[in-house]
């Protein structure tokens, strides 16, 4: 059991920073490991889906190099799970699109997602969770 008292006074960015990473180990091994898919893979495939994206919108997305996301986006059209087109009516930018396959994976993988989440959060109820959510998208202003 967490001492919440030892924890109050505690930066925010170092709670959220517990709180991911207990999110991210969870998700990678119950969710992501059993799938085959890495958690960058993951999150390049859930922000494809919002909308597509070029190689360097996803790499400032994510906060990662673009030479690094553009090995995760490799592995995922090897996979079949986003395209990219061979060329582009104007620019350089080569926006990636999830696939049929890539959406439906994601929407296979959504619940699972949320059951770790779940797990992880299990000592807030609905109503917290809710809120947290909530308070997390004020935070980001999206």
């Amino acid at each position: 059991m967490v001492d919440m008292d030892s924890l109050r006074d505690e930066p925010l960015g170092y709670l959220l920073h517990r709180v991911t990473a207990a999110l991210r180990a969870e998700v990678a091994a119950t969710v992501l490991g059993p799938a085959d898919l890495a958690a960058p893979a993951y999150l390049c495939l859930r922000m494809l889906a919002r909308a597509p994206k070029s190689n360097a919108e996803l790499a400032r997305e994510a906060q990662v190099s673009p030479q690094a996301m553009n090995k995760v986006v490799r592995e995922l059209q090897e996979r079949g799970l986003v395209t990219r087109p061979a060329t582009v009516s104007s620019g350089r930018s080569l926006p990636a699109t999830p696939t049929r396959e890539g959406l439906t994976l994601l929407a296979r993988l959504d619940p699972e997602v949320a059951e770790a989440e779940d797990r992880v959060l299990a000592g807030l109820d609905d109503r917290g969770r809710s809120e947290l959510r909530r308070l997390l998208i004020a935070a980001c202003g999206s």
